[in-house]
């Protein structure tokens, strides 16, 4: 099989649009239970929603989907580094 095909796309494709999306709203929820300021949780996503001057919820959004990426990418590269060992 050749390295850019994937071995298992549903596992894959469960990752990336299930668990870490549901991990990237834990991740945002637990920094606030935690007691982390508010103004450092969405920090990136209320200078985005600034320079697209949008509503909050953009921001809000904005640091989800940040925390998404984030995490889908170390998924991804964890993976990769597993099947190449």
């Amino acid at each position: 099989m050749s390295p850019a095909k994937s071995e298992r796309p549903l596992y894959r494709a469960i990752f990336v649009f299930v668990l870490a999306p549901v991990a990237a709203a834990v991740v945002v929820s637990v920094l606030l239970l935690f007691g982390v300021p508010a103004h450092f949780v969405f920090f990136a996503g209320f200078a985005l929603k600034s320079w697209l001057k949008a509503p909050n919820a953009v921001g809000v959004a904005a640091t989800v989907f940040i925390w998404w990426v984030v995490i889908v990418a170390i998924g991804l590269l964890w993976d990769r580094r597993r099947r190449n060992s």
